[in-house]
Parts: structure tokens; sequence; C-alpha cells
């Protein structure tokens, strides 16, 4: 019985010693990553701006819903990883720059992503850039030091050179 002390003492201990470094590390971060993408700068635009057409492309988006635009902009939530995610174009000035913006402040995190698309050998250059923000300190530092700040930025970027043929 004593053992399920010790096992319970050591659950507690980690937990709070997680929290206390989530706290400690800052809650923005920034972070970019890039790929070659086989089409056109206008052929990529084209495609990061079709919403609707995300699950056809995006294995890990589950389900999707559009909305009203916003201010002549897409609007969105896409269900991924078990989480419903509001999301809206911010900027948007083809064929080379989209910003997307995360549109709920009730959830454990925010911020943008910026995506820059330049002609380039083989077709593309993107580079997209995740401007966030952390909130809770528990997913801080899962963010940090589990998930890694870059994962999603790979997986997308990955989806969308299997997309284009490019892999």
């Amino acid at each position: 019985m004593r053992w399920i002390l010790w096992i319970v003492a050591a659950i507690a201990i980690v937990a709070i010693l997680v929290v206390i470094i989530g706290y400690a590390l800052p809650k923005d971060h920034s972070v970019s990553r890039s790929a070659t993408i086989a089409m056109p700068p206008d052929a990529v635009y084209a495609l990061l701006t079709d919403v609707d057409r995300y699950q056809t492309w995006r294995p890990g988006v589950k389900s999707l819903q559009r909305h009203a635009d916003r201010d002549g902009k897409p609007a969105w939530t896409e269900e991924a990883s078990g989480m419903k995610i509001p999301l809206y174009f911010e900027r948007m000035e083809p064929p080379s720059l989209l910003v997307s913006r995360i549109a709920d402040p009730s959830l454990p995190f925010g911020g943008t992503w910026t995506y820059r698309i330049q002609p380039a050998a083989g077709g593309s250059a993107v580079t997209i850039t995740e401007d966030g923000e952390v909130y809770n300190p528990f997913f801080r530092f899962m963010s940090r030091f589990v998930f890694g700040h870059t994962a999603t930025l790979d997986e997308f970027l990955k989806n969308l050179q299997s997309r284009a043929g490019t892999r």
C-alpha cells in the first residue's frame, strides 16, 4: 500500500514541476517552416484559400464548417486532433500572402499563421510563420517540450506537398 502513495506523490510532483516550468516559459513564440511546392504561386494561393476543400488534402481535418465571411474573407471551424478551432483569413494578398487567425480567445492557445508564397525552381517556395500564444502553463510546457511548436506547421506543409505531388 505504501508504494501506491509513493507513486501518487511522484506523479503529483511531476505535475507541479510541469506547471512551474510552464509558468516560466514565455507565453508567445514565433516559428517558421518552409517547403518547395510543385505548383505555381497562384495555384498554391488558390489551394490555400479554398478552405471548403481542406478535408480532401489534409487528413487530420475531421470536419470543417464554413461560416459567413468576415470582411469578405473566408471564416470556418475545423475539427482536428479532437479540437474545434474557429479560424478566418485576416489578410489576403494574392498570390503571395495570407494571414489566418484563430478566432476563439477562450482556447488555451491562439495566434496567426502567415503564409508567404514566392516563385521558385520547380514551383513555389512556401514559408509559414506561426506567431502563437499559449495561455495555459500546462499546454505551454507540452507545446514546447512534448509536441514542439513546429509539429502542426510540418504536418501542414507535408500535406501541401503531397497534394501538389511534390512528395
